[in-house]
């Protein structure tokens, strides 16, 4: 059986929390906005039309949202890979492409962020 290169993502999901290095960071929250992509058989999906044969994306957005708005990271990188690790745990899936915008975090920029993949161990 061939294996399916169907995706799920999630985009533009912005969330409060405390992230940076420098003092005055750590006592004031900041949003983050996190993008990602998952592998789903769509297929499998649509033959059935159930929502139990793809992945619920909403409870791993609800995921993102408890984590991120709990962490107290000093890096968007640490941020990005410990949230990836955690839903890879919870969730049913092979892989996550995740990423992170730190919207105005350098003057003159939309945003500055990071993308990673992991792949279950």
């Amino acid at each position: 059986m061939q294996q399916s290169s169907d995706t799920v993502f999630l985009r533009g999901l912005a969330v409060e929390t405390t992230i940076g290095f420098f003092e005055w960071e750590r006592h004031v929250k900041q949003t983050v906005v996190i993008d990602f992509e998952i592998p789903v058989d769509c297929a499998r999906a649509a033959e059935t039309d159930e929502v139990t044969s793809t992945v619920d994306y909403k409870s791993m957005a609800k995921r993102c949202i408890g984590f991120v708005e709990e962490a107290q990271f000093h890096l968007v990188e640490t941020l990005a890979h410990k949230l990836a690790l955690a839903l890879l745990a919870e969730f049913d899936i092979a892989w996550i492409r995740l990423s992170i915008n730190k919207p105005g975090a350098i003057r003159g920029s939309r945003d500055v962020g990071v993308s990673i993949e992991r792949r279950r161990a």
